[in-house]
């Protein structure tokens, strides 16, 4: 695989499993430094990259927490300073809204959204000074489809969208670039082990998309590589949408 990353240290988030896992072995196989930053054990991530050649270390973090974010930042110093930003950690609760209770909703908010302030408030300054960064926020193609159940989940993908095409207006003249990616369902740990399966929803996921099969965590690395590599340097402020064509059939 062609080294498009090597000399660069990329930070991702939640990738102890699933799609943050794909997505570090990928960015470690094209030669980046990666630092895994999650509370769950990212043991078998560390190993799939060490088994190929690369170099990663695990921190565990609370990305919902500055203090906790502030240990990434300070990790990634150790291997020359974050170049790369991917935040991909977030959470899905099913609660309809009549349920829902407002801790529940700033819980969603705090990882999902919160995090995004406090990850970019730690690694914007060092890649300014450097004149080159690449922030990739992961978004869902749920903000587009308005699918229900999930109203504080939703809202907090639209707000992923929103930072992404403000927060790119300031950064650009730095040389750093900001872009979302909107996936379909896909098949992780934790959707393989949420309501998913029994609400039909992969079933309703392949139905409704173009590409007919269900999405795995491997569809988004090449998305995720192009928007942190030198070749991506015109592109900012976007959402890419990798969802098989679903919001758009």
């Amino acid at each position: 695989m062609t080294r498009t990353h090597a000399g660069r240290t990329a930070v991702v988030t939640g990738a102890a499993n699933g799609i943050g896992r794909a997505l570090a072995v990928g960015l470690a196989a094209r030669g980046a430094r990666v630092v895994i930053a999650d509370l769950a054990d990212a043991a078998e991530t560390l190993e799939l990259i060490a088994a190929d050649g690369g170099t990663a270390v695990a921190v565990p973090a609370d990305i919902s927490d500055a203090a906790s974010v502030a240990g990434i930042a300070a990790a990634a110093e150790e291997l020359g300073g974050a170049d790369i930003l991917v935040l991909n950690a977030g959470i899905q609760p099913f609660i309809p809204f009549d349920r829902m209770t407002f801790e529940q909703w700033r819980r969603v908010m705090s990882v999902n959204v919160d995090s995004l302030f406090h990850l970019c408030q730690a690694f914007l300054p060092g890649m300014r000074a450097r004149g080159w960064g690449r922030i990739v926020a992961m978004s869902s193609n749920t903000y587009h489809l308005g699918v229900p159940g999930v109203a504080h989940y939703v809202a907090s993908k639209g707000a992923v969208q929103g930072f992404v095409r403000s927060l790119a207006g300031e950064i650009g003249v730095d040389g750093v670039t900001i872009n979302a990616i909107a996936p379909s369902l896909t098949r992780t740990p934790g959707t393989s082990t949420g309501p998913q399966d029994e609400l039909g929803l992969f079933e309703l996921a392949i139905r409704e998309q173009a590409v007919k099969r269900t999405e795995q965590p491997e569809d988004l690395v090449g998305a995720t590589a192009f928007l942190t590599s030198d070749d991506s340097a015109f592109v900012t402020g976007q959402t890419l949408l990798v969802d098989g064509g679903w919001a758009h059939v």
